[in-house]
């Protein structure tokens, strides 16, 4: 029973790869550098409102056996042609922006060249190789290791600085009230603990987990393979935060939008404070955490993107997996081209985008979830359908609020 159990956890973990990136490592720690202990409202507010839209990925798809992107084109066509155009609209600056940020940790720690772009590649071309030589079964067996890495090295670099804090705690919780902090806000919670359309992913994983595994992963198995990776982003996020606020609020120091700067102020600020031999936990957290990110990502969106060109245009044999995963690799190298000196700009840029469009798929899911097309026993009960109607309100008000403030 233990190994089945064991086995059985993968998808959940995929999230949390997915999810615990820059939404951790570079605006969690911001938040807690610009505001201390205060905005540990918003990372339990978001995780609150958007749990069930994440939820639903791996419900839906173990309950009927197929992609969340298949119950898309039953609620109608309409609803897939809109997510192909978001996502392509997307899915480059969300790919370029987790590139350049762990191409940065990766200059700063192995020194190899100071050249982004060249790190960029190696980076790319290595999450290449590892989807080439092992696809799916290769990534869910990795990620299990990654996942513990990052743990483990947070755990250790949160108790060193409580260990070596002699100031008082401060919770007092903050507001954001002008332009620049509430864009910081949107831009916080816009990968907080990641994009909605993961659940799109999430979905994915979870047939492929199928297609694995001799005995099937039945819903409440998979919500709770599920919870355990959701759980784990909730808590790494408020360690990030609190190293963000113990370690840099109040320092003096100013973040820089340049990535190489940035990864040199990150850990270096942390090693001035806490002690030089952190830096191997600082900098494994650090990098595992983007380049679990990154390879998630490029294996997600070009299978989103290939399944979704298969439901749109049947024949079209070409638009594979291989193809998008290429077509997104060129195209991001594109894009940093262009943000290459402006590493915090393209992430705000990413992170808003991803804000804006979650009421989309908050309400899509939703709608899928509780209609026919899911059989009834595996519907969300009551209380998970009125905080869904709630999650729904908090991304539209939230974003109706960001647009009118600018």
């Amino acid at each position: 029973m233990k190994k089945t159990f064991l086995k059985s956890l993968g998808p959940g973990l995929l999230f949390a790869g997915a999810a615990i990136g820059v939404s951790h490592l570079v605006q969690s720690t911001r938040a807690g550098a610009d505001y201390g202990f205060g905005l540990l409202w918003a990372i339990f507010f978001v995780h609150i409102f958007k749990y069930p839209f994440f939820q639903f990925g791996p419900r839906y798809a173990t309950a009927t056996g197929e992609t969340l992107l298949e119950g898309y084109k039953k609620l109608g066509k309409g609803a897939l042609i809109a997510y192909y155009i978001l996502n392509l609209a997307t899915m480059f600056s969300i790919q370029a922006a987790l590139t350049i940020v762990t191409a940065s940790l990766a200059s700063y720690l192995f020194g190899f060249t100071n050249n982004l772009v060249i790190w960029s590649i190696i980076i790319t071309g290595v999450c290449l190789i590892i989807l080439l030589i092992g696809k799916y079964k290769l990534l869910d067996s990795l990620m299990k290791y990654i996942v513990l890495i990052l743990t483990i090295s947070t755990i250790i670099a949160v108790n060193i600085a409580l260990f070596n804090n002699h100031k008082s705690f401060d919770f007092t919780q903050v507001f954001p009230k002008n332009t620049v902090e509430i864009t910081f806000l949107i831009a916080f919670l816009g990968w907080m603990p990641a994009p909605l359309d993961v659940s799109i992913w999430h979905s994915i994983w979870s047939v492929e987990k199928n297609k694995t595994t001799l005995n099937k992963i039945q819903p409440k198995q998979a919500i709770f393979d599920f919870n355990i990776g959701y759980i784990g982003t909730l808590f790494l996020g408020v360690c990030f935060i609190m190293l963000g606020a113990l370690v840099m609020y109040h320092s003096g120091e100013t973040f820089s939008n340049k990535g190489t700067v940035f990864a040199s102020q990150l850990i270096n600020l942390y090693t001035n404070n806490l002690g030089e031999f952190s830096h191997v936990f600082i900098g494994i957290a650090a990098f595992t955490t983007m380049f679990s990110t990154s390879l998630t990502a490029l294996d997600a969106s070009p299978r989103a993107m290939a399944k979704t060109t298969d439901l749109l245009f049947k024949k079209n044999k070409h638009l594979n997996y291989w193809f998008w995963i290429l077509f997104l690799s060129v195209g991001t190298y594109i894009i940093l081209q262009f943000f290459l000196a402006n590493m915090g700009f393209l992430v705000k840029i990413a992170t808003i985008l991803s804000f804006l469009t979650a009421p989309f798929f908050a309400i899509l899911n939703y709608l899928l979830i509780t209609g026919k097309h899911t059989p009834e026993e595996h519907r969300p009960n009551m209380g998970l359908k009125i905080l869904s109607l709630f999650g729904i309100l908090f991304l539209v008000s939230f974003s109706i609020w960001f647009l009118f403030s600018l």
